[in-house]
């Protein structure tokens, strides 16, 4: 792509103006640039227009750029590979004076959220005196009785709170939707704001664009002062990588300094919840949840969970655990709730909804059931409770005036038998905003995604900005936007200047500390693997180099002879990666290595980094962003075999030389080189075996040198030529050597010791003593004294060794809790 070269500042502002004119010449009544403060725009387009020049497309490209290094993503529902995030380069502007309505109106409407919520799952007033139908309540999938009467710690039901908000073309705010069980997105408003921020680095200063820092510290310090600690552990619960959002979690848990946990991760004991941590259990005190109540506790919900905590609920009922938000949360998601708001407002909070709900008629009552098929070409007709009925099997909400007469008389028979299962809603016109397609800017509808949290007193604080969803197409209705296809960082600007927040703290604010903090055993097992199946796969690629370099390149040289070959087949075949040839000939041979590297169906060097990928996936929030471009990057498509394969070394290289110049000397770095060090070990024991016996030929003992990258160092050492013993103690047995069997099981027993133990009476562990007894096996052999029994019995006990580690720190869900010595902290 070409360069742009920053645009000078009168061509930039002329730049801009031109935009505006064009845009505005097409825009509809309503569009928020169109009737909007012509100053802001006017600087962000100058902004936009000093890096882009006069090519919109640059300016997207590159924001899609920062989104990508930022590692924003995210995955439709059965969809395994992750999207990018597609951001706007241009953010919705919104006025301090409009802002300030706006979050007023928030604040009162998550204040009426969480008076109605305590009400239902307390004495249930508004049932008894009839503000509310018993029937809107119990029909709700989202009530939760198991929790009825349950006081949460603190008194609150909810500690953070979305909303989905319409603009009309007449600048008026209205609600769309409420998101109280595990509310998404502020994650990818910050990731938006850190995006826009990089490419238009001097609009926040220009406009006195409002910080979103203020408000996650507020999250943070909010959960932590309802814990009974005064330093909590807390931790994202995720559903795990396949989750929609899980890009963004991983991004919200490495920005608050939350611990990222799965279910499998957690154990609960004696009215607690524990993690699962290489140093055994230690004690959780919070979690910020982000999977559905019913998957939360297969104990108290749905029994066939395999991603919840079996007795979370009882840690949180006895007040040991926090829980954000609480199970039954998501109570007044309901679309019937939204009828029912004004009146309860009234009642709740003496005073009308600041930012009320699209007027909604609940088909539960007979009367609003009358008016809703009276009036249903005028009206979207939506499920009542998020649970998609027979009349709307697709359950969206749908235009009465688009359904085909099959389709309404389908629905119209469906709304006589069950009415409570539906409501009637206004057709809602969006104001739409200017998004960049190909490189014009273009009007498209849009809603905007606000959110609150409560901080350590228990206010409410909003996120001043959240993110827009934009439309795909001009039409403005709610409905038919959809999720929607773009998303823009939305910038409250204003006169005042604002300050330099950050969620990190200041300089002198902590007292200094060198411990890494937790690691659990899950992640532990991750790196693990992580290092085994990286250094699986460049062994693997070694071996097929060898193959394609000696034996199939015309160009290469001298060819190997046939046993050599065919042991290097055989090396390769036994990992599995490819079936034996029919022959040694050149173009079974060039078959074999493509399938060897390639095939998807064997253990290839594709699926070997396809499985290293998987786990960086979900190692995200552990993981820089240059290690998860690697993991990510998609195989290497050029021309021939060897470029192929040469690619893909130079990809192994990058990703050790991170590994081993920018991963911090924590448990977690230990984890992934004892992997790395086990598999090259493992890897090393069995070319020997195949090259270094008795009998090895010249072509035998230069392939094992090759393998063992080895060549020079041998070349240095040895003037006179290849001999097999020398060649044995310089890949197998030589300690200066990086690529030695005996360097690998070293460092093995070196990090064994750095390890976590969970007894403190000075005895090895069984990890730890199956390395002693590996190394000194190692250090008391020969070269000359290496057979094939030997080297089958270390490779053994490397697998053992392997099996110990697993067993002492990958603690599985059937290792019982109350094993010797587990720690409990």
């Amino acid at each position: 792509m070409a360069t742009h070269p920053a645009a000078p500042l009168f061509e930039a502002t002329e730049q801009a103006r031109r935009w505006m004119a064009d845009y505005r010449a097409g825009a509809g009544w309503g569009d928020v640039l169109a009737s909007g403060d012509d100053d802001a725009w006017s600087a962000m387009f100058e902004e936009l227009g000093a890096v882009a020049g006069r090519d919109l497309g640059h300016a997207r490209e590159r924001v899609r750029r920062h989104t990508a290094d930022i590692g924003t993503g995210f995955r439709l529902a059965d969809e395994a590979e992750e999207r990018p995030w597609p951001l706007s380069p241009v953010p919705l502007l919104i006025g301090a004076d409009e802002w300030r309505h706006i979050e007023r109106g928030v604040i009162q409407r998550a204040d009426l959220l969480e008076r109605v919520t305590a009400d239902l799952y307390g004495p249930a007033r508004l049932v008894a005196d009839g503000d509310l139908p018993a029937s809107v309540v119990t029909g709700s999938p989202h009530f939760v009785r198991t929790v009825a009467g349950l006081e949460p710690p603190g008194g609150r039901h909810l500690h953070m709170v979305g909303m989905d908000l319409a603009r009309g073309p007449g600048g008026e705010w209205r609600v769309l939707a409420d998101h109280l069980r595990a509310p998404a997105g502020a994650g990818y408003a910050l990731e938006n704001r850190l995006a826009i921020g990089r490419t238009l680095g001097g609009l926040g200063p220009r406009l006195n664009v409002q910080r979103h820092a203020p408000f996650f510290a507020a999250f943070r310090d909010g959960v932590t002062g309802l814990c009974r600690r005064a330093e909590p552990r807390i931790g994202l619960l995720t559903p795990g990588r396949y989750s929609p959002s899980y890009a963004e979690q991983a991004h919200l848990a490495r920005y608050l300094g939350f611990l990222l946990v799965e279910g499998a991760d957690l154990a609960a004991l004696d009215g607690r919840l524990y993690i699962r941590t290489v140093a055994g259990l230690k004690r959780i005190d919070a979690v910020w949840r982000r999977i559905d109540t019913s998957l939360l506790d297969p104990l108290a919900f749905d029994t066939h969970s395999q991603i919840g905590v079996p007795g979370l609920l009882d840690a949180y009922a006895a007040g040991n655990l926090v829980i954000s938000n609480p199970p039954g949360a998501g109570l007044l998601e309901a679309c019937a709730f939204h009828a029912f708001f004004p009146r309860l407002a009234s009642r709740l909070l003496g005073e009308e909804l600041l930012l009320p709900s699209i007027a909604t008629w609940w088909c539960g009552s007979a009367r609003e059931a009358a008016h809703v098929t009276q009036s249903l070409d005028g009206l979207m007709i939506a499920p009542a409770f998020g649970v998609a009925p027979l009349g709307l099997p697709a359950g969206a909400p749908v235009a009465g005036a688009d359904l085909s007469g099959d389709e309404r008389a389908v629905l119209l028979e469906d709304m006589a038998r069950r009415p409570q299962d539906y409501v009637g809603q206004e057709v809602v016109r969006l104001s739409t905003m200017p998004v960049v397609i190909g490189d014009t800017l273009v009007p498209r509808p849009f809603t905007l995604r606000v959110f609150a949290t409560r901080d350590a007193h228990g206010d409410w604080t909003v996120m001043p900005g959240g993110f827009a969803r934009i439309g795909d197409e001009p039409d403005a209705r709610a409905a038919i936007m959809g999720e929607g296809t773009w998303s823009a960082d939305v910038a409250v600007h204003g006169a005042e200047p604002v300050a330099p927040v950050s969620l990190l703290s200041g300089a002198d604010s902590h007292q200094v500390r060198r411990n890494p903090g937790t690691l659990p055993s899950r992640v532990a097992d991750n790196f693990f693997w992580l290092g085994r199946y990286l250094e699986r796969g460049e062994a693997l690629l070694a071996a097929i180099r060898v193959l394609l370099g000696n034996s199939i390149d015309a160009d290469g040289g001298g060819a190997l002879a046939p046993d050599t070959v065919g042991r290097l087949v055989g090396l390769i075949a036994g990992s599995g990666a490819a079936a034996y040839p029919a022959s040694l000939d050149r173009a079974a041979l060039t078959a074999f290595a493509r399938l060897a590297m390639e095939d998807e169906h064997q253990h290839s060097v594709r699926v070997i980094n396809g499985m290293a990928r998987i786990i960086g996936d979900g190692s995200r929030d552990r993981l820089s962003a240059d290690m998860i471009r690697l993991l990510d990057a998609p195989f290497p498509s050029t021309p021939g075999l060897l470029d192929r394969a040469g690619a893909l070394q130079r990809r192994y290289v990058a990703i050790a030389g991170l590994s081993a110049e920018h991963m911090g000397r924590t448990d977690a770095w230990r984890f992934h080189d004892l992997g790395r060090r086990i598999e090259r070990a493992t890897a090393i024991t069995r070319a020997v075996r195949l090259f270094g016996m008795k009998g090895a030929s010249r072509d035998d003992l230069s392939t094992l040198l090759d393998l063992a990258d080895s060549q020079i160092s041998y070349r240095q050492r040895y003037l006179t030529g290849i001999a097999r013993v020398p060649v044995v103690d310089l890949v197998a047995l030589d300690p200066g050597n990086p690529r030695a069997l005996a360097f690998q099981i070293e460092r093995v027993a070196v990090h064994l010791g750095k390890l976590p133990v969970l007894e403190d009476d000075g005895m090895a562990e069984p990890q730890q003593a199956c390395g002693i007894a590996l190394q000194a096996a190692i250090n008391t052999a020969t070269a000359a004294g290496l057979d094939p029994d030997t080297l089958g019995s270390i490779e053994r006990r490397l697998s053992q060794l392997s099996d110990a580690i697993a067993r002492r720190y990958f603690l599985q869900g059937a290792e019982p809790l109350r094993a010797a010595g587990l720690t409990l902290a």
